[in-house]
């Protein structure tokens, strides 16, 4: 019996999975023949940047939904498992995937510093804009460098890997997309 290859998109809090770098994530992943699955969490707490608790509490919440949104799901079933995530979805894409004991690859899209404390080491790639106030620049170097996650930082840009110039952000957008395409091509010999 062929396994099913799946694809999980997980969110960030105000990210949700049609903005630009979840969008293309799908398309690329619909493209490599990945049966696609969303995790549309959410319902948090206002003022959670910087404020420890309320970040705890949320991922803690996200994960939680999480687990419900994908009761139904047959790991079992499914050779190849890619997770795309986006902030506080790459803590929960990381946690879920360990809680499992799960074979997935990740994309991290601006992870957080804690990310790091659940990501497996060597399996996927993470994104960093050196403008993130969510994260640091020498914390997410730090936490790829020790668990041998490749990284792109992208100058000048955002949480959301965007620099406030539309042209620029879409010829980073572009360079995003070209190098996930590109990862999942060669972590994956079926595509």
């Amino acid at each position: 019996m062929n396994k099913l290859k799946t694809a999980v998109i997980f969110p960030g809090i105000g990210y949700h999975t049609d903005k630009p770098l979840l969008y293309y994530s799908k398309k690329l992943a619909a493209w490599a023949g990945f049966e696609i699955l969303e995790v549309p969490y959410g319902n948090f707490k206002p003022g959670i940047k910087g404020d420890a608790e309320k970040m705890r509490e949320a991922f803690e919440s996200a994960l939680r939904q999480t687990g419900e949104i994908l009761k139904d799901v047959r790991w079992e079933e499914r050779g190849e498992i890619l997770f795309f995530s986006k902030s506080i979805g790459t803590c929960v894409a990381a946690a879920y995937a360990a809680d499992r004991d799960l074979p997935a690859r990740h994309v991290y899209y601006t992870p957080l510093k804690e990310t790091f404390a659940l990501a497996p080491a060597g399996t996927g790639i993470a994104f960093h804009g050196t403008a993130d106030p969510w994260a640091a620049d020498e914390d997410i170097e730090r936490g790829c460098m020790e668990k041998n996650i490749p990284l792109t930082v992208v100058p000048d840009a955002n949480h959301s890997l965007e620099t406030g110039d539309a042209l620029t952000d879409i010829k980073n957008l572009k360079k995003v997309i070209k190098i996930t395409r590109r990862w999942i091509e060669t972590a994956y010999t079926s595509i």
